[in-house]
């Protein structure tokens, strides 16, 4: 049986961490500001983009809202860039633009 968790360091999971960082500096936000709009402290912010924090599904929902994004179409578009491929699975670029 495969283990389904992803590493903190896959491509997956790298390339949504850039999406993140890169939308919150599309709007302008420090990682302070982000954390104010989340109601978190903001070291979580930086954790998440580095890899440090793993985001779970109603995490990833209030991030995606804090970010502007509507969550399942952030899902939607990252299903549509990953193609599963012999148990493996394979990134193709997405402008970020699209996400908004």
């Amino acid at each position: 049986m495969r283990n389904m968790r992803l590493s903190v360091h896959s491509v997956e999971l790298t390339y949504l961490r850039h999406l993140f960082t890169q939308r919150r500096l599309e709007l302008g936000l420090s990682q302070r500001a982000l954390a104010d709009r989340l109601g978190v402290v903001y070291s979580f912010i930086g954790k998440v983009e580095t890899g440090d924090r793993r985001l779970d599904i109603f995490e990833f929902v209030q991030y995606c809202t804090g970010l502007e994004w509507n969550a399942l179409e952030v899902l939607q578009d990252l299903m549509s860039v990953c193609e599963q491929q012999n148990n493996h699975f394979l990134l193709t670029a997405l402008p970020t633009s699209q996400l908004k």
